[in-house]
Protein backbone atom coordinates (compact mmCIF):
# COMPACT_ATOMS: atom_id res chain seq x y z
CA UNK A 1 0.00 0.00 0.00
CA UNK A 2 2.83 2.37 0.88
CA UNK A 3 4.46 1.67 -2.47
CA UNK A 4 1.29 2.60 -4.36
CA UNK A 5 0.92 5.80 -2.35
CA UNK A 6 4.54 6.74 -2.98
CA UNK A 7 4.19 6.18 -6.72
CA UNK A 8 0.96 8.16 -6.87
CA UNK A 9 2.55 11.02 -4.90
CA UNK A 10 5.58 11.01 -7.21
CA UNK A 11 3.51 11.32 -10.38
CA UNK A 12 1.31 13.96 -8.78
CA UNK A 13 4.46 15.96 -7.92
CA UNK A 14 5.41 15.92 -11.60
CA UNK A 15 1.94 17.11 -12.61
CA UNK A 16 1.98 19.93 -10.06
CA UNK A 17 5.49 20.98 -11.15
CA UNK A 18 4.41 21.20 -14.78
CA UNK A 19 1.33 23.20 -13.77
CA UNK A 20 3.48 25.58 -11.71
CA UNK A 21 5.88 26.14 -14.61
CA UNK A 22 3.02 26.85 -17.02
CA UNK A 23 1.61 29.39 -14.57
CA UNK A 24 5.04 31.01 -14.19
CA UNK A 25 5.12 31.80 -17.91
CA UNK A 26 1.42 32.55 -18.31
CA UNK A 27 1.96 35.48 -15.93
CA UNK A 28 4.27 37.16 -18.47
CA UNK A 29 1.54 37.54 -21.10
CA UNK A 30 -1.30 38.31 -18.72
CA UNK A 31 -2.51 41.94 -18.91
CA UNK A 32 -5.18 41.81 -16.24
CA UNK A 33 -4.13 42.41 -12.65
CA UNK A 34 -6.90 40.13 -11.39
CA UNK A 35 -5.72 37.32 -13.65
CA UNK A 36 -2.14 37.72 -12.46
CA UNK A 37 -3.24 37.62 -8.83
CA UNK A 38 -5.14 34.38 -9.47
CA UNK A 39 -2.07 32.89 -11.12
CA UNK A 40 0.15 33.89 -8.20
CA UNK A 41 -2.29 32.33 -5.74
CA UNK A 42 -2.39 29.16 -7.87
CA UNK A 43 1.41 29.02 -7.78
CA UNK A 44 1.32 29.25 -3.98
CA UNK A 45 -0.98 26.24 -3.70
CA UNK A 46 1.01 24.27 -6.26
CA UNK A 47 4.38 24.74 -4.56
CA UNK A 48 2.85 23.95 -1.16
CA UNK A 49 1.30 20.84 -2.70
CA UNK A 50 4.66 19.70 -4.08
CA UNK A 51 6.23 20.34 -0.69
CA UNK A 52 3.56 18.29 1.13
CA UNK A 53 3.70 15.34 -1.26
CA UNK A 54 7.51 15.22 -1.19
CA UNK A 55 7.65 15.04 2.60
CA UNK A 56 4.75 12.59 2.68
CA UNK A 57 6.75 10.34 0.35
CA UNK A 58 9.87 10.59 2.49
CA UNK A 59 7.89 9.86 5.65
CA UNK A 60 6.22 6.81 4.13
CA UNK A 61 9.63 5.52 3.12
CA UNK A 62 11.43 6.16 6.43
CA UNK A 63 8.60 6.42 9.02
CA UNK A 64 10.77 9.02 10.72
CA UNK A 65 8.56 11.34 12.80
CA UNK A 66 11.30 14.00 12.78
CA UNK A 67 10.47 14.55 9.11
CA UNK A 68 6.91 15.51 10.05
CA UNK A 69 8.14 18.09 12.55
CA UNK A 70 10.68 19.41 10.06
CA UNK A 71 7.96 19.63 7.39
CA UNK A 72 5.76 21.62 9.79
CA UNK A 73 8.62 24.04 10.48
CA UNK A 74 9.22 24.53 6.78
CA UNK A 75 5.50 25.03 6.12
CA UNK A 76 5.44 27.82 8.71
CA UNK A 77 8.52 29.31 7.06
CA UNK A 78 6.97 29.38 3.57
CA UNK A 79 3.66 30.78 4.82
CA UNK A 80 5.64 33.42 6.73
CA UNK A 81 7.64 34.38 3.63
CA UNK A 82 4.68 34.44 1.23
CA UNK A 83 2.31 36.32 3.52
CA UNK A 84 4.69 38.69 5.31
CA UNK A 85 6.52 39.86 2.19
CA UNK A 86 3.25 40.56 0.38
CA UNK A 87 1.70 42.41 3.31
CA UNK A 88 4.84 44.31 4.23
CA UNK A 89 5.64 45.21 0.60
CA UNK A 90 2.38 45.23 -1.42
CA UNK A 91 4.18 46.24 -4.63
CA UNK A 92 6.68 43.39 -4.49
CA UNK A 93 7.22 41.19 -7.57
CA UNK A 94 5.06 38.24 -6.54
CA UNK A 95 6.23 36.11 -9.43
CA UNK A 96 9.87 36.47 -8.38
CA UNK A 97 8.92 35.73 -4.76
CA UNK A 98 7.04 32.55 -5.75
CA UNK A 99 9.88 31.27 -7.93
CA UNK A 100 12.35 31.93 -5.14
CA UNK A 101 10.21 29.90 -2.73
CA UNK A 102 9.87 27.03 -5.21
CA UNK A 103 13.65 26.80 -5.67
CA UNK A 104 14.28 26.97 -1.92
CA UNK A 105 11.61 24.32 -1.38
CA UNK A 106 13.20 22.01 -3.96
CA UNK A 107 16.52 22.42 -2.19
CA UNK A 108 14.98 21.59 1.20
CA UNK A 109 13.40 18.42 -0.19
CA UNK A 110 16.50 17.11 -1.95
CA UNK A 111 18.95 18.00 0.83
CA UNK A 112 16.63 16.35 3.40
CA UNK A 113 16.57 13.22 1.26
CA UNK A 114 20.39 13.22 1.08
CA UNK A 115 21.28 14.39 4.61
CA UNK A 116 18.81 15.37 7.31
CA UNK A 117 21.46 17.18 9.39
CA UNK A 118 22.62 19.27 6.43
CA UNK A 119 19.02 20.13 5.62
CA UNK A 120 18.48 21.43 9.15
CA UNK A 121 21.55 23.66 8.76
CA UNK A 122 20.31 24.83 5.38
CA UNK A 123 16.93 25.67 6.91
CA UNK A 124 18.63 27.78 9.59
CA UNK A 125 20.56 29.70 6.95
CA UNK A 126 17.32 30.23 5.01
CA UNK A 127 15.68 31.72 8.10
CA UNK A 128 18.65 34.05 8.66
CA UNK A 129 18.70 35.03 4.99
CA UNK A 130 14.98 35.73 4.99
CA UNK A 131 15.26 38.09 7.97
CA UNK A 132 18.02 39.97 6.14
CA UNK A 133 15.97 39.95 2.93
CA UNK A 134 13.07 41.60 4.76
CA UNK A 135 15.31 44.56 5.62
CA UNK A 136 17.12 44.93 2.29
CA UNK A 137 14.23 46.53 0.29
CA UNK A 138 13.93 49.26 2.91
CA UNK A 139 17.66 49.98 2.62
CA UNK A 140 17.44 50.12 -1.18
CA UNK A 141 14.47 52.49 -1.12
CA UNK A 142 15.71 54.83 1.63
CA UNK A 143 19.51 54.81 1.52
CA UNK A 144 20.39 56.71 -1.67
CA UNK A 145 24.03 56.80 -0.57
CA UNK A 146 24.38 53.29 -2.06
CA UNK A 147 24.90 54.80 -5.51
CA UNK A 148 27.86 56.92 -4.35
CA UNK A 149 30.06 54.29 -2.66
CA UNK A 150 31.84 52.94 -5.74
CA UNK A 151 35.35 52.90 -4.36
CA UNK A 152 34.23 51.61 -0.98
CA UNK A 153 32.69 48.61 -2.78
CA UNK A 154 35.90 48.12 -4.76
CA UNK A 155 38.24 48.23 -1.75
CA UNK A 156 36.05 45.97 0.41
CA UNK A 157 35.62 43.42 -2.39
CA UNK A 158 39.31 43.29 -3.27
CA UNK A 159 40.23 43.20 0.41
CA UNK A 160 37.99 40.21 1.15
CA UNK A 161 39.20 38.26 -1.88
CA UNK A 162 42.80 39.08 -1.03
CA UNK A 163 42.27 37.89 2.53
CA UNK A 164 40.94 34.57 1.24
CA UNK A 165 43.93 34.23 -1.08
CA UNK A 166 46.38 34.78 1.79
CA UNK A 167 44.66 33.34 4.87
CA UNK A 168 42.48 30.43 3.72
CA UNK A 169 43.67 26.88 3.28
CA UNK A 170 43.38 25.03 -0.01
CA UNK A 171 40.56 22.46 -0.32
CA UNK A 172 40.36 20.31 -3.46
CA UNK A 173 42.84 22.60 -5.15
CA UNK A 174 41.02 25.89 -4.45
CA UNK A 175 41.07 28.54 -1.73
CA UNK A 176 37.43 29.34 -1.01
CA UNK A 177 36.56 29.72 2.66
CA UNK A 178 37.45 31.79 5.69
CA UNK A 179 36.79 30.60 9.24
CA UNK A 180 35.91 33.20 11.86
CA UNK A 181 34.98 32.05 15.35
CA UNK A 182 34.37 28.52 14.15
CA UNK A 183 32.02 29.74 11.40
CA UNK A 184 33.19 29.02 7.84
CA UNK A 185 31.92 31.08 4.91
CA UNK A 186 32.85 31.85 1.31
CA UNK A 187 33.53 35.59 0.90
CA UNK A 188 33.37 35.36 -2.91
CA UNK A 189 29.63 34.66 -2.66
CA UNK A 190 29.07 38.06 -1.03
CA UNK A 191 31.73 39.89 -3.02
CA UNK A 192 29.61 39.15 -6.12
CA UNK A 193 27.07 41.66 -4.83
CA UNK A 194 29.72 44.24 -3.93
CA UNK A 195 31.44 43.73 -7.29
CA UNK A 196 28.23 44.43 -9.23
CA UNK A 197 27.66 47.66 -7.28
CA UNK A 198 31.28 48.74 -7.87
CA UNK A 199 31.12 48.16 -11.64
CA UNK A 200 27.67 49.77 -11.84
CA UNK A 201 29.03 52.85 -10.06
CA UNK A 202 31.86 53.20 -12.57
CA UNK A 203 29.81 52.57 -15.70
CA UNK A 204 26.66 54.46 -14.70
CA UNK A 205 28.27 57.86 -15.23
CA UNK A 206 29.84 59.25 -18.34
CA UNK A 207 30.86 56.79 -21.08
CA UNK A 208 34.42 57.99 -21.28
CA UNK A 209 37.31 55.73 -22.22
CA UNK A 210 38.88 56.46 -18.84
CA UNK A 211 35.81 55.13 -17.03
CA UNK A 212 35.72 51.98 -19.14
CA UNK A 213 39.43 51.32 -18.60
CA UNK A 214 39.06 51.87 -14.85
CA UNK A 215 36.13 49.44 -14.67
CA UNK A 216 38.07 46.91 -16.75
CA UNK A 217 41.08 47.13 -14.45
CA UNK A 218 38.82 46.75 -11.41
CA UNK A 219 37.19 43.66 -12.90
CA UNK A 220 40.59 42.25 -13.89
CA UNK A 221 41.88 42.62 -10.32
CA UNK A 222 38.87 40.75 -8.90
CA UNK A 223 39.14 38.00 -11.50
CA UNK A 224 42.93 37.81 -11.15
CA UNK A 225 42.76 37.28 -7.38
CA UNK A 226 40.18 34.52 -7.86
CA UNK A 227 42.35 32.85 -10.50
CA UNK A 228 45.38 32.95 -8.18
CA UNK A 229 43.17 31.40 -5.50
CA UNK A 230 42.20 28.78 -8.15
CA UNK A 231 38.51 29.62 -7.61
CA UNK A 232 37.98 29.51 -11.36
CA UNK A 233 34.22 29.04 -11.22
CA UNK A 234 33.74 32.32 -9.35
CA UNK A 235 36.29 34.01 -11.62
CA UNK A 236 34.21 33.06 -14.65
CA UNK A 237 31.01 34.33 -13.03
CA UNK A 238 32.62 37.71 -12.24
CA UNK A 239 34.03 37.93 -15.77
CA UNK A 240 30.71 37.22 -17.51
CA UNK A 241 28.85 39.67 -15.26
CA UNK A 242 31.33 42.41 -16.16
CA UNK A 243 31.05 41.71 -19.92
CA UNK A 244 27.25 41.85 -19.78
CA UNK A 245 27.29 45.12 -17.83
CA UNK A 246 29.87 46.57 -20.24
CA UNK A 247 27.72 45.70 -23.25
CA UNK A 248 24.57 47.14 -21.68
CA UNK A 249 26.48 50.36 -20.99
CA UNK A 250 28.30 50.84 -24.30
CA UNK A 251 26.21 48.77 -26.75
CA UNK A 252 29.56 48.18 -28.44
CA UNK A 253 30.01 44.55 -29.60
CA UNK A 254 33.64 45.25 -30.49
CA UNK A 255 34.59 45.87 -26.84
CA UNK A 256 32.73 42.75 -25.74
CA UNK A 257 34.45 40.71 -28.48
CA UNK A 258 37.83 41.87 -27.18
CA UNK A 259 36.75 40.79 -23.70
CA UNK A 260 35.65 37.37 -24.94
CA UNK A 261 38.98 36.87 -26.72
CA UNK A 262 40.85 37.92 -23.59
CA UNK A 263 38.79 35.48 -21.56
CA UNK A 264 39.52 32.68 -24.02
CA UNK A 265 43.25 33.44 -23.82
CA UNK A 266 43.05 33.42 -20.01
CA UNK A 267 41.28 30.03 -20.10
CA UNK A 268 44.05 28.56 -22.26
CA UNK A 269 46.65 30.01 -19.89
CA UNK A 270 44.83 28.52 -16.88
CA UNK A 271 44.88 25.13 -18.60
CA UNK A 272 48.67 25.19 -18.78
CA UNK A 273 49.26 26.88 -15.41
CA UNK A 274 46.99 24.82 -13.14
CA UNK A 275 47.15 21.04 -13.01
CA UNK A 276 43.63 20.62 -11.59
CA UNK A 277 42.23 22.58 -14.55
CA UNK A 278 43.91 20.13 -16.94
CA UNK A 279 42.47 17.25 -14.94
CA UNK A 280 38.94 18.68 -15.17
CA UNK A 281 39.25 19.18 -18.92
CA UNK A 282 40.52 15.62 -19.37
CA UNK A 283 37.65 14.30 -17.23
CA UNK A 284 35.20 16.28 -19.33
CA UNK A 285 36.63 14.83 -22.54
CA UNK A 286 36.61 11.20 -21.33
CA UNK A 287 35.54 10.58 -17.72
CA UNK A 288 35.57 6.80 -18.19
CA UNK A 289 39.30 6.80 -18.94
CA UNK A 290 39.89 7.07 -15.18
CA UNK A 291 36.58 5.81 -13.82
CA UNK A 292 37.93 4.65 -10.46
CA UNK A 293 39.91 7.86 -9.94
CA UNK A 294 39.34 11.43 -11.09
CA UNK A 295 36.47 10.53 -13.44
CA UNK A 296 34.39 8.78 -10.77
CA UNK A 297 32.34 11.85 -9.79
CA UNK A 298 31.14 12.80 -13.27
CA UNK A 299 30.59 9.14 -14.21
CA UNK A 300 28.29 8.65 -11.23
CA UNK A 301 26.49 11.83 -12.20
CA UNK A 302 25.86 10.49 -15.70
CA UNK A 303 24.68 7.15 -14.28
CA UNK A 304 22.21 8.99 -12.04
CA UNK A 305 20.83 11.02 -14.93
CA UNK A 306 20.42 7.90 -17.06
CA UNK A 307 18.72 6.00 -14.23
CA UNK A 308 16.14 8.72 -13.72
CA UNK A 309 14.84 8.97 -17.27
CA UNK A 310 11.88 11.25 -17.89
CA UNK A 311 9.83 10.33 -14.83
CA UNK A 312 12.51 9.62 -12.22
CA UNK A 313 12.91 6.74 -9.81
CA UNK A 314 11.11 8.52 -6.97
CA UNK A 315 12.43 9.87 -3.66
CA UNK A 316 14.59 7.32 -1.84
CA UNK A 317 14.34 5.01 -4.87
CA UNK A 318 17.65 6.02 -6.46
CA UNK A 319 21.25 6.29 -5.29
CA UNK A 320 22.32 9.93 -5.74
CA UNK A 321 24.41 9.62 -2.58
CA UNK A 322 26.93 7.64 -4.65
CA UNK A 323 28.00 10.94 -6.26
CA UNK A 324 30.76 12.63 -4.20
CA UNK A 325 29.79 16.15 -3.03
CA UNK A 326 26.34 15.66 -4.53
CA UNK A 327 24.69 18.21 -2.19
CA UNK A 328 26.99 21.01 -3.34
CA UNK A 329 28.15 20.30 -6.89
CA UNK A 330 25.74 17.75 -8.39
CA UNK A 331 22.35 18.57 -6.94
CA UNK A 332 20.82 18.80 -10.41
CA UNK A 333 21.94 15.23 -11.18
CA UNK A 334 20.29 14.03 -7.96
CA UNK A 335 17.08 15.82 -8.96
CA UNK A 336 17.12 14.23 -12.41
CA UNK A 337 17.60 10.75 -10.96
CA UNK A 338 14.82 10.77 -8.38
CA UNK A 339 12.45 13.48 -9.64
CA UNK A 340 12.94 12.86 -13.37
CA UNK A 341 13.83 14.72 -16.53
CA UNK A 342 10.41 16.41 -16.72
CA UNK A 343 10.89 17.88 -13.26
CA UNK A 344 14.45 18.91 -14.19
CA UNK A 345 13.31 20.71 -17.36
CA UNK A 346 10.64 22.54 -15.37
CA UNK A 347 13.26 23.54 -12.82
CA UNK A 348 15.46 24.97 -15.58
CA UNK A 349 12.46 26.90 -16.94
CA UNK A 350 11.75 28.33 -13.47
CA UNK A 351 15.39 29.44 -13.21
CA UNK A 352 15.04 31.02 -16.66
CA UNK A 353 11.88 32.79 -15.49
CA UNK A 354 13.85 34.26 -12.57
CA UNK A 355 16.46 35.59 -15.00
CA UNK A 356 13.76 37.05 -17.27
CA UNK A 357 12.25 38.86 -14.29
CA UNK A 358 15.65 40.31 -13.41
CA UNK A 359 15.98 41.65 -16.95
CA UNK A 360 12.40 42.96 -17.05
CA UNK A 361 12.91 44.84 -13.81
CA UNK A 362 16.21 46.26 -15.10
CA UNK A 363 14.53 47.54 -18.28
CA UNK A 364 11.96 49.50 -16.25
CA UNK A 365 14.45 51.28 -13.99
CA UNK A 366 15.25 54.95 -14.68
CA UNK A 367 18.49 55.08 -12.70
CA UNK A 368 21.45 53.86 -14.76
CA UNK A 369 23.18 52.63 -11.61
CA UNK A 370 20.25 50.47 -10.51
CA UNK A 371 19.60 49.28 -14.07
CA UNK A 372 23.18 48.06 -14.42
CA UNK A 373 23.04 46.48 -10.97
CA UNK A 374 19.90 44.50 -11.84
CA UNK A 375 21.47 43.36 -15.12
CA UNK A 376 24.65 42.35 -13.30
CA UNK A 377 22.72 40.30 -10.76
CA UNK A 378 20.80 38.62 -13.56
CA UNK A 379 24.06 37.76 -15.34
CA UNK A 380 25.55 36.30 -12.15
CA UNK A 381 22.46 34.20 -11.49
CA UNK A 382 22.15 32.89 -15.06
CA UNK A 383 25.88 32.11 -15.34
CA UNK A 384 25.87 30.18 -12.08
CA UNK A 385 22.85 28.13 -13.13
CA UNK A 386 24.46 27.34 -16.50
CA UNK A 387 27.79 26.34 -14.96
CA UNK A 388 26.18 24.04 -12.41
CA UNK A 389 23.77 22.30 -14.77
CA UNK A 390 26.28 22.22 -17.63
CA UNK A 391 28.98 20.71 -15.42
CA UNK A 392 26.71 18.06 -13.95
CA UNK A 393 25.45 16.94 -17.35
CA UNK A 394 28.94 16.98 -18.95
CA UNK A 395 28.04 19.83 -21.28
CA UNK A 396 31.05 21.78 -19.96
CA UNK A 397 33.90 20.94 -17.55
CA UNK A 398 32.98 21.05 -13.87
CA UNK A 399 33.56 24.38 -12.14
CA UNK A 400 32.45 23.52 -8.61
CA UNK A 401 29.75 26.18 -8.22
CA UNK A 402 26.38 25.58 -6.58
CA UNK A 403 22.88 25.72 -8.05
CA UNK A 404 21.46 28.93 -6.51
CA UNK A 405 18.87 28.37 -3.74
CA UNK A 406 18.83 24.61 -4.41
CA UNK A 407 22.29 23.22 -3.61
CA UNK A 408 23.59 22.91 -0.07
CA UNK A 409 25.70 25.84 1.08
CA UNK A 410 24.96 28.58 3.58
CA UNK A 411 27.03 31.30 1.89
CA UNK A 412 25.47 30.64 -1.51
CA UNK A 413 21.94 30.60 -0.08
CA UNK A 414 22.43 33.80 1.92
CA UNK A 415 24.01 35.72 -0.95
CA UNK A 416 21.31 34.66 -3.43
CA UNK A 417 18.50 35.60 -1.05
CA UNK A 418 20.13 39.01 -0.52
CA UNK A 419 20.60 39.46 -4.26
CA UNK A 420 16.93 38.70 -4.96
CA UNK A 421 15.91 41.02 -2.12
CA UNK A 422 17.97 43.82 -3.70
CA UNK A 423 16.23 43.30 -7.03
CA UNK A 424 12.87 43.30 -5.23
CA UNK A 425 13.86 46.60 -3.65
CA UNK A 426 14.71 48.01 -7.09
CA UNK A 427 11.34 46.81 -8.41
CA UNK A 428 9.51 48.60 -5.59
CA UNK A 429 11.69 51.67 -6.09
CA UNK A 430 10.47 51.89 -9.67
CA UNK A 431 6.88 51.37 -8.49
CA UNK A 432 7.33 54.29 -6.11
CA UNK A 433 8.63 56.45 -8.97
CA UNK A 434 5.68 55.55 -11.19
CA UNK A 435 3.26 56.31 -8.40
CA UNK A 436 4.88 59.70 -7.72
CA UNK A 437 4.75 60.55 -11.43
CA UNK A 438 1.07 59.62 -11.51
CA UNK A 439 0.25 61.70 -8.43
CA UNK A 440 2.21 64.68 -9.81
CA UNK A 441 0.41 64.50 -13.16
CA UNK A 442 -2.93 64.06 -11.45
CA UNK A 443 -2.42 67.10 -9.20
CA UNK A 444 -1.25 69.18 -12.17
CA UNK A 445 -4.34 68.28 -14.19
CA UNK A 446 -6.62 69.13 -11.27
CA UNK A 447 -5.22 72.68 -11.08
CA UNK A 448 -7.51 75.23 -12.75
CA UNK A 449 -6.35 76.64 -16.03
CA UNK A 450 -3.84 73.84 -16.66
CA UNK A 451 -4.38 72.08 -19.99
CA UNK A 452 -4.03 68.31 -20.08
CA UNK A 453 -1.03 66.99 -21.96
CA UNK A 454 -0.59 63.28 -22.62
Amino acid sequence: MFTILMKAAHYLILILMVAYTVAAYTVFRSRSRETRERLFLRQDWLLLGIHFLAYLTMYLKTLNTELLLFYAAQLVYFLFVLLLFRNLYPRISKGLLNNMCLLVMTGFVMITRLSYDESVRQFRFACIGTVIALIVPVIIRKLHLLTKMTWAYAFVGIGLLGLVMVASRSVNGAKLTLTVGGFAFQPSEFVKIIFVFAVAGLLAGEHSLKRIITATVLAAVHVGILVISTDLGSALIFFVAYLVMLFVTTRNPFLVSIGVLAGAAAAVAAYFLFSHVRVRVQIWKDPFADYAGSGYQICQSLFSIAAGGWLGTGLYQGSPGAIPYVEEDFMFSAILEEMGGIFGICLILVCLAVFIMFVNIAMKLESRFYRLAAVGFGAIYATQVFLTIGGGTKLIPMTGVTLPLVSYGGSSLLSTLIMIAIVQGLYMLRSDEVREEYETERSRISEPGQPYRD
